[in-house]
Parts: C-alpha cells; structure tokens; sequence
C-alpha cells in the first residue's frame, strides 16, 4: 500500500507530480519526498540518464514513477512530456521546476550579453516553456506549481547575478500565474534554497569558485551559522505542493538559515 492513512489528503490518488530536474541533487531529492509523501511521481532529465534512472528506481519503491527525457526551451519536448506523463499516470497534478545548469560565480560586469541570454533561456524561457505545455492539465486537476529558484532574488550575494537574475524574472512569473490561473483553482509558489551542502553548492565548492575562506564568511552572514540540505529544499517544496498548502498562492519561501534578513 502506497500511502497511509495520515496521508491520503496531501495529493490526490490520481494524476502524478511532474519534477523537472528529477536527475539533479534537488530534484532527485524532491521527487523521492513526493514518492514517500504517498504520490506518483513523474521525473524529466536533460543528460542524466543514469542519474535518472536511480532517482527513478527511488521513487518506485514507494508507488507509481515515470522517467521523461526533455530540453526546457523545446515547446514541442515539453508538450510530448506532458502527454506521456497524463498517458502514464492520468494527469498532473503537482509540476515542480527543479531544473538548471551549473552556474558559475561572477562578477556581472565580466558576464557577456551571450552568456546572460543563454542563462536566460535555461532559467526563465525554460520554466514558462514547461508551464504552458502543463497549464491544460493542471487546470483539470485544479493542481499546483513550485518553481525552486534561489535565495540570491532577496539578499543578492557577489558574483551571483548570473543565476539570481534569470530566477528572479521565473519569480515575477510565478506571482504573474498565481495573480491569473487563480481562478481555475491554480495555485503557484516559489522555494528559494540558500547556501546548501548538497545540490548547486556542492558544485561550486567542488569547481573552486567557492574556496574555504568565502564558505567563512557566507556562514557568518547566516543566522544559523551553518548551511541547509537538499532534504530543508524537498520539505518546503513538498508542502507548498500539497493540500496543507491550499490556501497558499504567489509566494516564496526562501530556505537560507535566515541569511535574507
């Protein structure tokens, strides 16, 4: 038996949450929680067919799970997702946009024209691609969006402009949604991770663009004195995603050990 009693309510029994980054250390994460919290899960990669693929075996030890390959920016890519995910599972219900390139830490006065749009392409032209290939059936289910995005929109920290602009124009589009799709029973919200030990973080620490006197000082500039986990992401999201949330619409919950304030 795939859920419990207690959590029957958090997602319908029917339809699936669609993860896009499900091969990513975030979206890996989120689409295991969602399989725990008792729904089917559906998860897209754009390379990472293996990582998928063990993302996928996860997640089928709970219930229901399906692996998509996709490129973002396709409409025509996003659209056959779409298909094959109501096909498979008879709906959607929940779409989680967990997906994105490595970043790079630098300065924006050394970020070139083509650089910025190609992050803007990955980033914003990629989570608007797969939210209109999706809005059909999330309309039908009266479903949910959470689009994961960064802590970096709120407190901006050096170097960073290159992954937090483009992720602030995905925010201004997930208020937009929330202010339209309301009155089909959409909701849509944003979860904004801080400095973490797993996902992105752990990318930039391992490339060099992080060294060990910038993680000083980025834990001093935190409340908590420490940085999160992929597991403090995948809770807010799912809870965003799920009926506890049902009143919730156009906000975002930034999980940053309190470093915007």
């Amino acid at each position: 038996m795939r859920q419990t009693a207690s959590m029957q309510t958090e997602f319908p029994t029917t339809g699936a949450a669609l993860v896009i980054g499900g091969s990513g250390g975030l979206g890996a994460d989120i689409a295991r929680l969602l399989a725990e919290r008792g729904s089917a899960v559906a998860l897209t990669y754009r390379r990472g067919s293996d990582a998928a693929a063990r993302t996928l075996a996860d997640v089928t030890a709970y219930g229901a799970g399906s692996s998509h390959q996709l490129d973002v920016t396709s409409a025509e890519g996003a659209a056959r997702v779409v298909s094959e995910v109501i096909a498979t599972h008879g709906g959607v219900h929940t779409l989680v946009h967990a997906a994105g390139p490595h970043v790079p830490m630098v300065h924006l006065s050394k970020v070139t024209p083509d650089e910025m749009a190609q992050q803007l392409r990955d980033d914003t032209l990629g989570f608007f691609t797969v939210v209109h290939a999706a809005l059909p059936a999330l309309r039908e289910s009266q479903g949910s969006i959470v689009a994961v995005t960064t802590a970096g929109t709120a407190r901006h920290p050096k170097r960073d402009g290159l992954s937090s602009a483009p992720k602030a124009a995905v925010e201004a589009l997930v208020r937009g949604l929330a202010s339209e799709e309301g009155r089909f029973g959409i909701r849509v919200n944003a979860v904004g991770p801080g400095m973490l030990t797993d996902g992105m973080a752990e990318r930039l620490i391992g490339s060099g663009d992080l060294d060990e006197e910038a993680l000083e000082i980025t834990r001093r500039n935190i409340p908590l004195s420490r940085f999160g986990r992929a597991r403090d992401i995948s809770e807010a999201v799912c809870f965003l995603a799920s009926s506890r949330a049902g009143f919730i619409s156009g906000q975002k919950l930034d999980v940053d050990g309190g470093y915007g304030v």
